[in-house]
């Protein structure tokens, strides 16, 4: 049987002798957390998982339930009587009172039972189909640790580029503010500047609350707290799926998607349910062994009236042994409606396979190309921080000539932080996307994040970092407030305040 949950236990993820400081309720920021501790810490804590194993072990004893029909059985009972007799003699009544007590053994033993052998077949096929279905959720649960993780990345890069944008806008603002004071610009200038700044301010304040919403979430996923998060370096390898073959990722999930082989074992209980059912139809043949000890009388063993001789009224023995065949002849439509229903079911099994292989060649397809684009996106979205730059710089120095307004900088600035959060955004989707397309193929493993755990930063500052290095200076120099030039104002330029 086809089984991906001892994967887990393979890899010493799932034991309980883990450190201490993975049950610490809320890591310091000097002892980040990394990847591989959040799904440690979710595959012993997480609600869900610890349902579906409890749902496992309990469908799990269906097999033992099922074989068990096959199986001797031995009982035994006790029977106490209390008899009054009438009997009439002549013009007399003859009354008598008596009572016993017996005891007896019942071994039995199927010979035949063609239904109890394929509900046994069934029983095993729903197990397979348990276990592959647990396997999924494990597997799952790899996906969900990375999604929650790289969630509070994201938000805290996204906080961190609000922070930098509200800081660039207010020193615009207080820039503007001095110049139209002094009588060096006019008021559209400042409030302009002022606008954009309250703008700034308030997408900060949004950016702050989701990284909260995004440590919840993660809380909520492994039943620990958190405060700071290893980052992802600039230098992790943005690189196509390997191989980089739609059709060789649709076959090898064709094969290994967990859902999908789930549906097959579906399909296996479903046939051999209905072979139940049919043979609901045929007879049945049982070996019975009893013995019996006990009263006379309760083993059909009685004098109805006293006689001339001898009497018997002390304890028997009785053993039996034989062979029971039952032969079901109607039993009111029942058998066959039962046969109908499984047919059905059977029926449902298989467009349920059929809708999940389209399913699955479906999101295979589609996360192969997403994971290509966003190594696309990814280079693209580089080049705009470096291409906004450009613009911001020249920008600025058309404002210093009078030939640009602040309207014209504040719309540069922006532009630039925008392509900084879409460069971000594209790195965490081409991860994401990279584990959901081995999820869908089936080969998604707790490997996979070991992998990424190495191009985590243990020190990740996300104010300095959420952007490279080879940018983050540049950035920096070009979000300088900028002073118009002190020469006349070139003609089409906006007048100042007199």
């Amino acid at each position: 049987m086809f089984k991906f949950r001892g994967v887990l236990l393979a890899m010493g993820l799932l034991g309980n002798g883990l450190p201490s400081a993975y049950a610490a309720p809320a890591p310091p920021m000097a002892s980040q957390t990394d990847l591989m501790s959040v799904y440690r810490q979710a595959a012993d804590n997480n609600a869900d998982l610890a349902a579906s194993r409890a749902d496992y072990a309990a469908q799990v004893e269906a097999v033992p339930q099922a074989r068990a029909g096959l199986l001797p059985n031995l009982s035994a009972g006790a029977d106490v009587n209390d008899t009054r007799q009438k009997v009439p003699i002549n013009s007399d009544d003859y009354i008598a009172n008596r009572s016993g007590t017996s005891w007896r053994a019942t071994l039995s033993q199927p010979l035949f039972r063609a239904d109890r052998w394929f509900q046994l077949k069934a029983a095993e096929a729903s197990n397979e189909q348990a276990a592959l279905q647990l396997s999924a959720t494990e597997q799952n649960l790899i996906l969900q640790s990375a999604e929650g993780y790289f969630s509070v990345l994201r938000a805290q890069d996204d906080l961190a580029t609000a922070r930098a944008e509200e800081e660039a806008f207010k020193r615009q603002f207080d820039q503007a503010s001095e110049r139209f004071n002094v009588g060096l610009t006019d008021k559209t200038d400042m409030l302009q500047s002022q606008a954009s700044y309250d703008t700034a301010r308030a997408n900060r304040l949004i950016a702050e609350r989701q990284v909260q919403d995004a440590f919840q979430a993660l809380t909520t996923l492994t039943n620990r707290d958190y405060t700071a998060l290893q980052g992802i370096v600039h230098t992790l390898p943005v690189l196509p799926p390997v191989p980089n073959d739609a059709r060789a990722w649709v076959d090898t999930a064709s094969q290994q998607n967990l859902n999908l082989l789930a549906t097959r074992a579906a399909i296996d209980a479903a046939e051999q349910t209905l072979r139940q059912r049919k043979a609901g139809h045929a007879p049945t043949l049982d070996a019975v062994a009893e013995y019996q000890r006990g009263d006379n009388d309760n083993l059909g063993m009685s004098n109805p009236a006293p006689r001339d001789g001898e009497v018997y009224g002390s304890d028997v023995t009785q053993q039996t042994i034989g062979l029971r065949l039952n032969i079901p002849l109607y039993s009111g439509g029942m058998t066959s409606s039962q046969v109908r229903e499984a047919s059905q079911r059977l029926n449902q099994a298989e467009y349920q396979r059929e809708g999940m292989r389209r399913q699955v060649v479906e999101n295979t397809r589609n996360l192969h190309r997403a994971v290509n684009t966003d190594v696309e996106q990814v280079k693209a979205r580089r080049q705009s921080i470096v291409s906004n730059q450009s613009a911001v710089e020249a920008t600025e120095i058309g404002y210093q000539v009078g030939t640009r307004n602040i309207v014209d900088v504040l719309d540069a600035q922006r532009q630039l932080f925008a392509s900084v959060r879409d460069y971000n955004n594209s790195r965490y989707d081409y991860i994401l996307d990279n584990l959901r397309l081995k999820q869908a193929a089936g080969t998604l493993s707790p490997g996979d994040l070991q992998q990424l755990g190495q191009f985590l930063k243990p020190d990740y500052n996300p104010d300095k970092d959420f952007l490279p290095p080879d940018l983050a200076q540049a950035a920096r120099a070009l979000l300088q407030p900028v002073t118009p030039s002190k020469a006349g104002p070139v003609p089409g330029a906006a007048p100042t305040r007199k």
